[in-house]
């Protein structure tokens, strides 16, 4: 999941060294905090938050296959 997350960010910034994702897991969920650099941020988050809903429906759609529930943070 973190692989598919990765190309999706790579795919969207410009800078593909400031990309970090720190992943937290426990039983039920799994939490990825995706910092990029400034200038990239608001491709993450995209116009009133779209991508970021995008990337998070994604995540949702694979989250059946797991039994996991994944959260996407920025920071």
């Amino acid at each position: 999941m973190e692989e598919l997350l990765k190309f999706i960010l790579d795919n969207l910034v410009d800078d593909k060294s400031s990309i970090s994702i720190e992943k937290r897991e426990d039983d039920k969920s799994v939490v990825f905090e995706v910092s990029v650099s400034e200038q990239d941020k608001g491709k993450v988050i995209g116009k009133n938050g779209k991508v970021a809903q995008a990337i998070r429906t994604v995540l949702h759609s694979a989250s059946y296959k797991d039994d996991k529930k994944y959260i996407l943070k920025i920071k």
